[in-house]
């Protein structure tokens, strides 16, 4: 509804303005408004919110309506006023600045009404209080630019309909970020900053303090609903809103309970509000009412300094930090205003309202009924009472008053310095500052940029809007209960190095228990070594702190993600750093490589040991019927066997790494090659035994050594192929166990890798199967036997080898695989020796060849006693428990004894 009045105001005004042509000099009517009047060769109009209680006519449609009541005058309202007066004053009295000129100017009040307002610029335009009249009526001369309004809705009004004419308005209080476009308002400056400094003031602050969670309050108009869009749009790049509501201008009970509800039910602890107090005021009474309490408050400019800062509110409001316009003394504005005295002339009415609201009495001339019995003489002392019209301590809207006449008086000097032919409009001309147009002023507007008296610079940029400059003011309690708003920080758009905000910390008074900043935060921030994961339906600052994954971490607060470590590196224990990972390998300091290294060391010296007796005992049956040269072969091999498992221990090197697997490889291959040929010789044997069977000439010793040298060739070229192609590898292992490096020996051909295996595996089998064959051979002590059960015991290891090898971590691989080699080592050992070693050390009466060949019943027993010894002894050795194998094995020996 207001918009559409606004337009069909704009195209009345549009319709008068064309027919100013053909008008003769007629007033159509007066609005009778306050004001202030002086008269000068130029004249600049102002608007100002002096009184701020307004009664409208009533409208019967029957008569004429009175005129708009306007009553409670507003002392720094009146002030702003006067500060437009005093700037005249000043610049009038300065030679330099438009010298030979006089300012003069048309002050109205407008009440803190829009239809007020509308009619005082009206009037402003037309030079007279009349809706319009031609510019050739010379009772007065019309002003060339106009300085106000205060809020921003009447701005808005008041520039579009100053822009038809050309007209500049420059206002000292209308910060709404709209008024910045140009296209809609291209008159329309400003000596106040731009919301949008304002709303980034306050996103500063807020960052300042690390607040994240903030709620925001508007009033119900063009002011509060601008700058919440606007701080909804700034803030979200910082924190998030708990809630964003608009006060009702009416006492609109529903309403703010439902707004009290909100805070109260809030985790947020810091609210902003952009309203004025009026607006404020119904609001404040419900919070008292409920007495919530533990909010800070963050103020607007529009009420940082408001009367809400008093000793009643304190207990809600105080702590309160605000947004202020920048505060300047003005020399000597506070004479000026004590020598203003009552002036009947009716243009300066609005002295009479000061004087007789000031000293609460009445003139004469003005009503028969005297208040409190009090007349008003003219000659009171405006020295005896301290009001805000005399304090001149905070003067903040005023100054940019001041600023804003000297931002017209500084364009209409320029004007009228242009040089002919040198002029910005057509054909090089320049304006007559006797006769200045409106429209010429403006382009002069839009160039101005001085310093002023007190120092301070001011410009517009290319949108009509002031520097960013701003106090930051905390509302606090002195000595005697005395509420005082304190500056306790500056915020300067215009500082090209630095930060803009500059706050003492020290300075600000909490009204919290703590008396320390409070915390207003959706969730507590996440610190190193966690990410943040949101919360399904909330805003992204409400979240859970998700501890990063093993190998990741986050190093910095409040991380969204987590980063995975290098290769070569893993996450500490707090998830905040990547350290290196552990090296592990299989090392002789540590006790299973000592154990390990102790058991090869005790297969080695067993084996020679075992050599030591055979070469002792050559020359005795039984070292020579179990063909001695084969046995010292196999018990070097054996030897051999327990050596390359050492190669297996320690930090893996180019040098180790091939080693190990070849040195396995031949040894095990020269081993069962003996034990193969040992088969072979045994059946052969048997089968010389024969009548006209002379076989074993063909398979003497020469053809034995030859034979394990074959086969041990055929493994011994396998290994140089492989070597030569793609040999075996330091490498580290990062895949097995996070956490570790471990240190191994990549086989590097693996086709390589099964050869050398298949091949041991080969002739292991084939050595099994032909002493499985020849096991039942017409013997007292048949070597196939031994030679069977230890392929028994070698093929069972190796099978059992690979399910341990695979499931085992780490340096535990590596162990699983000396282990198996030390077993199927020991194996073939036990299986093979252990039989021979009883005869020959403890039972050296059956050492001869009658013995061996006879098939006594004690021989066989004896024979069969050491057979099953052993497979008892590696039966306990492979067993699942020690417990059980001890109760398993000492059953089986008693049950054996009492068979026997």
């Amino acid at each position: 509804m207001k918009c559409i009045l606004r337009v069909v105001l704009i195209l009345e005004l549009c319709a008068y303005a064309a027919a100013l042509r053909n008008m003769t000099c007629n007033i159509l009517e007066r609005f009778e408004l306050y004001g202030l009047y002086k008269k000068g060769d130029i004249m600049l109009g102002g608007i100002f919110p002096v009184q701020y209680f307004s009664v409208p006519p009533e409208l019967s449609f029957r008569s004429k309506p009175d005129k708009w009541k306007c009553d409670n005058l507003d002392f720094s309202g009146f002030q702003s006023a006067q500060t437009m007066a005093y700037a005249v004053d000043e610049i009038n009295r300065n030679v330099s600045l438009l010298p030979n000129i006089t300012l003069g100017y048309w002050l109205y009040d407008n009440c803190i009404r829009m239809s007020i307002g509308l009619r005082a610029a009206t009037a402003l335009i037309s030079g007279q209080e009349s809706v319009v009249s031609d510019y050739s009526c010379n009772q007065a001369p019309p002003v060339v630019a106009l300085v106000g309004d205060t809020g921003s809705s009447p701005s808005i009004a008041i520039s579009r309909i100053l822009s038809l004419f050309g007209m500049p308005m420059v206002s000292y209080f209308a910060t709404c970020p709209c008024l910045s476009n140009k296209v809609e308002f291209p008159s329309f400056f400003r000596t106040i900053p731009s919301d949008d400094f304002q709303v980034k003031a306050m996103v500063e602050i807020i960052k300042h303090f690390g607040w994240t969670w903030v709620g925001i309050l508007g009033s119900d108009d063009e002011y509060g609903h601008t700058a919440l869009k606007t701080f909804s749009d700034v803030f979200q790049t910082v924190g998030c809103l708990s809630f964003n509501e608009i006060i009702p201008q009416a006492n609109d009970k529903l309403k703010i309970l439902h707004i009290t509800n909100i805070i109260k039910q809030s985790t947020a602890k810091v609210i902003v509000i952009f309203a004025v107090s009026r607006d404020i005021s119904f609001l404040l009474n419900e919070i008292i009412l409920q007495n919530i309490t533990g909010r800070q408050w963050i103020a607007s400019e529009a009420w940082s300094l408001d009367s809400l800062a008093s000793e009643e509110n304190f207990y809600w409001l105080g702590g309160t930090i605000g947004i202020a316009i920048r505060r300047k003394d003005i020399p000597n504005l506070e004479k000026f205003l004590l020598q203003v005295r009552p002036d009947f002339d009716p243009a300066n009415n609005l002295v009479i309202r000061f004087w007789e609201t000031m000293f609460e009495c009445k003139f004469p001339e003005n009503s028969s009924t005297l208040i409190n019995g009090k007349t008003c003489t003219g000659s009171e002392d405006l020295k005896s009472l301290s009001t805000a019209y005399t304090d001149t301590s905070q003067l903040r809207s005023a100054y940019n008053v001041y600023k804003s006449v000297y931002a017209l008086a500084h364009a209409l000097h320029d004007l009228m310095m242009c040089k002919k032919g040198e002029g910005p409009f057509e054909n090089g001309s320049c304006a007559d500052i006797f006769n200045v147009q409106p429209w010429q002023v403006l382009f002069y507007m839009r160039k101005v940029n001085f310093i002023n008296p007190l120092g301070e610079r001011v410009a517009f940029d290319k949108n009509g809007d002031a520097l960013g400059i701003y106090d930051i003011v905390n509302w606090q309690k002195i000595n005697q209960g005395k509420i005082t708003i304190k500056t306790v920080g500056v915020y300067d758009e215009s500082v090209i190095t630095g930060k803009a905000l500059t706050i003492q910390d020290n300075e600000i008074f909490w009204n919290f228990p703590s008396k320390l900043a409070p915390e207003s935060i959706c969730s507590k921030s996440c610190q190193p070594g966690t990410r943040k994961a949101s919360r399904k339906g909330e805003p992204v600052c409400c979240f859970d702190c998700v501890p990063c994954a093993e190998g990741e971490i986050s190093t910095v607060v409040d991380s969204s993600e987590c980063f995975r470590c290098p290769s070569d590196f893993w996450s500490n224990p707090g998830r905040n750093q990547c350290v290196e990972k552990e090296v592990e390998f299989l090392s002789f300091e540590e006790s299973m490589g000592i154990t390990l290294t102790t058991i090869a060391a005790l297969g080695i010296c067993v084996s020679f040991s075992v050599l030591a007796v055979f070469i002792h005992f050559r020359e005795t049956a039984v070292v020579k019927a179990n063909n001695s040269e084969l046995s010292y072969f196999l018990l070097v091999s054996l030897a051999l066997c327990f050596l390359c498992s050492l190669f297996f221990i320690g930090e893996p090197s180019h040098v180790t790494c091939r080693l190990r697997h070849v040195a396995f490889g031949i040894s095990f291959v020269l081993c069962i090659s003996c034990l193969l040929v040992k088969t072979v010789v045994v059946i052969i044997a048997f089968k010389a035994t024969v009548p006209g069977n002379n076989r074993i000439k063909w398979f003497g010793a020469v053809q034995q050594r030859g034979t394990v040298f074959f086969f041990t060739s055929v493994e011994t070229l396998i290994c140089i192929l492989w070597l030569v192609i793609s040999p075996p590898v330091p490498a580290k292992n990062t895949n097995s166990e996070h956490s570790k490096i471990i240190l191994e020996c990549n086989v590097g051909s693996v086709t390589g890798f099964a050869c050398v295996l298949g091949y041991i595996f080969f002739l292991a089998c084939v050595c099994f199967v032909l002493a499985f064959l020849a096991r039942n051979l017409p013997d007292s002590f048949n070597e196939a036997k031994f030679i069977t059960f230890s392929m028994i015991i070698f093929l069972a290891v190796w099978i059992a080898f690979i399910p341990a090898y695979v499931s085992s971590p780490g340096k535990y691989t590596i162990a699983v695989e000396i282990f198996a080699i030390l077993a199927s080592s020991f194996g073939l050992l036990m299986a093979i020796f252990t039989p021979k070693c009883y005869i020959i050390l403890l039972k050296p009466e059956l050492n001869n060849k009658r013995s061996l060949m006879g098939r006594s019943t004690n021989n066989k027993n004896t024979a069969q006693n050491t057979l099953f010894s052993i497979k008892l002894f590696l039966i306990c050795i492979f067993h699942n428990t020690v417990t059980t194998s001890v109760s398993f094995c000492g059953n089986i020996s008693t049950k054996r004894k009492k068979k026997l």
